[in-house]
């Protein structure tokens, strides 16, 4: 069946959905046997975190049914100058307040060690806080893996088979760690262990931190009537195969999933959106603010321009691109989806917000390709909208294209997507040139503040 992608205006709907609705709370409804909270890609953002909590606290007061947590990876982001030097203290005390919540699993992807460069810590650390961690994540030194690769939570009178998977490609992990680690092909370790690990399992939840490429080998292994998770790829969706779901639930704290497993042996899923104005944990709050305030710099304050209103991510993205396109004076403009982590705000912008937004710099690459081939790439592009799940390329590029008709056009886009053409474009005989003194980071700072 195709996918859903909900519009921003029905996802925060939808995040208000528990927040209104007083009168749900002692309503238990007879169908649902249990429900999952599910989040990935957090990426120490922080601007999300106290609503986040708040929201999942109100989720399982809203529905007095059995609940579990489920955290897909990446809740860590080295390129978050606070998170660094407070040793993560927000993200860890978001983790440590969830297990009162509900049981917890966590998954592990590329970026849980980017604080802590020993994968073993983080992992010690997470099992101390009441935590189940699973993975399919192997440490050289021993032999052995991180965590098992499967575990079981209560739910209720019934019980979760959990399965976690990680992504193995092997650059996105922190570079001092690569020699410690050793990670099977997703789809390769599912189609050999994924029975096993499941035998004998009650209600089932794969998590997968392998992107959705991988996860289109491992989604018709899993049990009618399962639950998957995807990550890795800041995608936003859902889909339903027969009585199972899987979804993806975007990035950067901006969303998180609300899975239902029901009475008739299938699940359901649905988006919720996590706004910067939505109610907080005063405790998580306070300890944010207090957190900043000692560890930003005053350059990094610094108000570098001011948002004429608050775009989301996709939207960013491709006055991102079009914004390289200006710069570079090309015909389009391309930019890889996680060079951005969240969509511009409104308002003022400081220095440390923008690094949120435009996660990574370079320089800018030009190249003439034809109108074939931009078709070709255009149609892959923009995966923020809604696209049969076969479609989906895992890596993507958001693009800006102008209203040029010629047989062969010039583009633009950052020298980390042209030296990964393949994986962005598609294609590999592409021929790219450096436009001399360019930024990724100044292009787009033209193209989304105004000064």
């Amino acid at each position: 069946m195709p996918l859903v992608t909900p519009s921003r205006r029905r996802l925060l709907q939808l995040a208000g959905a528990t927040a209104i609705a007083p009168g749900l709370i002692g309503m238990k409804r007879t169908d649902v046997i249990g429900r999952v909270l599910a989040v990935s890609d957090m990426h120490s953002a922080y601007e999300r975190t106290a609503q986040l909590l708040a929201a999942f606290e109100t989720e399982v007061r809203a529905n007095p049914v059995p609940h579990v947590i489920a955290i897909d990876g990446d809740i860590f982001e080295h390129g978050n100058v606070v998170a660094v030097r407070s040793g993560g203290v927000i993200d860890w005390a978001f983790l440590a307040a969830l297990p009162a919540i509900a049981p917890t699993v966590f998954n592990l992807g590329n970026h849980d060690n980017d604080l802590t460069p020993d994968l073993a810590e983080v992992v010690a650390r997470l099992k101390g806080l009441c935590i189940q961690v699973v993975s399919t994540i192997g440490d050289t030194r021993t032999g052995y893996g991180y965590a098992d690769a499967s575990t079981t939570l209560p739910l209720g009178p019934r019980s979760l088979r959990v399965v976690g998977l990680a992504t193995n490609a092997l650059t996105t992990y922190p570079k001092a760690s690569r020699e410690q680690l050793s990670i099977p092909v997703a789809a390769d370790w599912a189609s050999a262990n994924l029975a096993g690990a499941l035998a004998g399992g009650d209600l089932v939840m794969a998590m997968s931190h392998a992107g959705v490429t991988a996860d289109l080998d491992i989604l018709p292994l899993l049990p009618d009537g399962s639950l998957m998770i995807g990550g890795h790829n800041h995608l936003l969706f859902q889909h339903r195969q027969g009585r199972s779901a899987y979804v993806h639930t975007g990035s950067w704290t901006a969303a998180y999933a609300a899975a239902e497993f029901l009475s008739d042996g299938s699940v359901t899923a649905q988006s919720r959106a996590v706004a910067r104005d939505a109610p907080a944990s005063p405790a998580l709050a306070d300890l944010i603010a207090a957190t900043l305030a000692a560890n930003l710099t005053e350059e990094e304050r610094t108000i570098l321009g001011n948002s004429p209103r608050a775009l989301s991510l996709g939207d960013t993205g491709r006055r991102v691109a079009a914004g390289l396109a200006q710069a570079a004076g090309t015909d389009v403009g391309f930019i890889g989806h996680t060079t951005l982590g969240t969509g511009v705000p409104a308002g003022p912008v400081s220095r440390y917000d923008f690094d949120s937004v435009v996660r990574f710099d370079g320089k800018l690459m030009s190249a003439t390709i034809s109108r074939a081939q931009l078709e070709r790439v255009m149609a892959r592009a923009n995966q923020d909208r809604a696209m049969p799940l076969a479609d989906r390329s895992g890596d993507f590029l958001y693009a800006a294209a102008g209203s040029s008709r010629a047989d062969h056009v010039r583009i633009a886009t950052s020298d980390w997507c042209a030296t990964n053409q393949a994986e962005y474009f598609g294609m590999t005989d592409l021929r790219f040139e450096a436009i001399a003194e360019s930024s990724v980071k100044r292009a787009a700072a033209a193209a989304l503040l105004t000064v």
